[in-house]
């Protein structure tokens, strides 16, 4: 069974399957799913074109391809998404180590993980004009990828943790650099977005131990939304969002404030959250910004189960969102192994990272 249709098998059910407890377990990564998701990364992280590059070009030698520039991230189109195919790599492997397709994905990171490739990134960030590369999303799945390796009890994943770190070190720092000049947050539904990429290096701050960047980040999340009121939830989502701008900050306050102050502000940002919420329509999986929709779906299926979980076992919105965020995963589950490149290259990472919150709730 190809990967395009052991994929749909795994998911179907989860999109038609009965009510009740055998259907919430089909919104758990099985490990023959976790080798069809991998299978989905490894055809594309070593997969050089098609390839849309950030580049800023100093000189006329500076006209190179995708992998002379970029030796670790290369693949999966674009800088940010083989990142993060590389994080979904790594979450597999340490959730499911003799998964399907283990040996390969072992073998991926090893290839592209080692301090002469991870040098080849920070030389490439110290040439001029690259300031603002991959700022702030790409930054902040290269801090979630080695936040995961930090929390993973592996020899490998000791040594790629360690070649990683000097290209680790330095986007944090340039976190710090940026932040405090960063006025006004970025509340888009595309890959600028403020929030998503918050909470995302909040999880590298705390593996880390790194109290003066978590620190910032909450200072940074609290400034910058605190005092938001009813979000325009009813405005999305936009026509190639693949995250929810109202979602997304709700998340992110859900980890730096007290649960009970959360639940107030959501009262006021969000008020009456889930209702109205459905899922998105996807009319065309082979252009690359329509399909941007199936990853808002499991993107806001992934923020609803966080947003649940922090308001606790007994808040009576619980049941709801936990119900939305289902119905949003299973809306596009069933279409991560498309057969087009526009969706293949990354949907995948937002489906375990959505699946990893379903499973973290109750936890």
């Amino acid at each position: 069974m190809g990967v395009r249709r052991g994929l749909a098998a795994v998911v179907m059910a989860a999109a038609v399957g009965a009510p009740g407890a055998a259907q919430e377990a089909d919104l758990a990564l099985s490990e023959p799913a976790a080798g069809r998701f991998a299978a989905l990364a490894l055809k594309c992280v070593g997969r050089e074109y098609p390839n849309k590059l950030d580049h800023v070009m100093n000189a006329a030698e500076e006209v190179k391809g995708p992998q002379a520039l970029h030796p670790a991230f290369y693949g999966c189109f674009d800088w940010h998404s083989s990142v993060h195919g590389h994080w979904m790599l790594v979450r597999l492997l340490k959730e499911h180590p003799a998964m399907p397709r283990a040996a390969e994905a072992r073998a991926a990171l090893d290839a592209h993980l080692t301090p002469e490739r991870i040098a080849g990134e920070v030389a490439y960030l110290d040439q001029p004009g690259r300031r603002s590369f991959e700022r702030t999303y790409g930054w902040a799945w290269l801090l979630k990828l080695s936040a995961e390796l930090r929390t993973w009890d592996d020899p490998q994943a000791r040594r790629w943790s360690a070649a990683l770190q000097p290209l680790a070190d330095r986007l944090a720092a340039q976190f710090m650099a940026f932040l405090p000049k960063q006025t006004y947050p970025i509340r888009t539904g595309v890959h600028p977005n403020t929030a998503f990429s918050l909470h995302l290096a909040l999880d590298q701050a705390r593996a880390a131990g790194d109290a003066t960047l978590e620190a910032l980040i909450g200072e940074r999340a609290r400034t910058y939304f605190a005092r938001d009121r009813r979000g325009p939830l009813a405005w999305e989502p936009g026509g190639e969002d693949f995250l929810s701008p109202c979602l997304e900050e709700a998340a992110l306050m859900a980890e730096v404030l007290p649960r009970a102050r959360f639940a107030r502000w959501l009262d006021g940002f969000l008020p009456g959250l889930p209702k109205g919420l459905t899922p998105a329509v996807v009319t065309d999986r082979t252009d690359p910004k329509l399909v941007h929709l199936d990853g808002l779906n499991l993107s806001r299926a992934r923020a609803l189960y966080e947003i649940a979980e922090a308001l606790g076992p007994k808040d009576p919105r619980r049941g709801a969102l936990v119900a939305a965020g289902d119905r949003h995963a299973r809306a596009s589950l069933p279409h991560l192994a498309s057969g087009s490149y526009e969706g293949e290259h990354w949907l995948a990472t937002f489906a375990v990272q959505m699946l990893a919150a379903r499973q973290a709730l109750g936890h």
